[in-house]
């Protein structure tokens, strides 16, 4: 059985599953994921702890993967995908998204959200540290901040200027958009195109519709 097929459902079934993944065997399969999802890791090391954590979850969840009729899982896995696929996905779901509901924080996964989740980390955005040290202020109330791997916020650059100072407009229209509580939502309205506006919003900052932007935003909330 392809390993990254056992974690990719056990993503799918997440909803079910993780209360019953508790203290060190979670931890350790925390540990083991980060290695599977880190970029730059020769594939051969990535498979080995993609293999150590599939055979965690067959001894942590053996009625879940066991072969019989009664296994809730196993039945979909069979064949599902073979060892010349390498990162073979289950129901949509993916070794990644297990790795995602584990350590970041969020469950921006599967095949809806998780494309959404990939697109919007995708765009230029600063951490923390590296806004800091431009002189910005990434506790700023009013900011979206999108946890990235791990949890570490990342935050778009199309907040800022070029200075790192937090553009007034977006603040007001994060506000709008219950960004504090609804970061990814607030992201994409940001980062997609727009009926109403006839472009991306993040791509009208500076071009003097701050305030169609705000109105349009706030019309949105009301009329939601």
């Amino acid at each position: 059985m392809n390993p990254y097929v056992v974690l990719a459902a056990t993503a799918a079934a997440w909803h079910r599953l993780a209360d019953r993944l508790t203290g060190s065997p979670r931890d350790t399969l925390t540990a083991l994921l980060a290695v599977v999802r880190r970029r730059g890791v020769p594939e051969t090391e990535r498979r080995a702890a993609a293999e150590e954590a599939a055979a965690l979850l067959l001894r942590q969840l053996p009625e879940e993967f066991d072969a019989g009729p009664d296994g809730r899982l196993a039945g979909g896995l069979v064949d599902v995908a073979p060892d010349t696929e390498p990162h073979p996905a289950y129901q949509g779901f993916s070794a990644e998204d297990l790795a995602v509901l584990l350590t970041d924080g969020h469950r921006m996964v599967g095949p809806v959200l998780g494309p959404v989740r990939e697109r919007l980390l995708a765009a230029p955005a600063w951490d923390a540290e590296a806004l800091t040290r431009l002189g910005g202020d990434p506790g700023l109330p009013g900011l979206i901040r999108l946890p990235g791997a791990g949890g570490r916020p990342r935050l778009p650059r199309f907040q800022f200027t070029g200075a790192g100072a937090a553009r007034p407009v977006v603040i007001e229209v994060n506000t709008h958009l219950a960004a504090d509580r609804d970061p990814w939502g607030a992201a994409d309205w940001w980062l997609s195109d727009n009926a109403w506006l006839g472009a991306r919003p993040a791509r009208l900052l500076d071009t003097g519709r701050d305030r169609r932007l705000a109105d349009t935003a706030r019309l949105l909330m009301e009329e939601g």
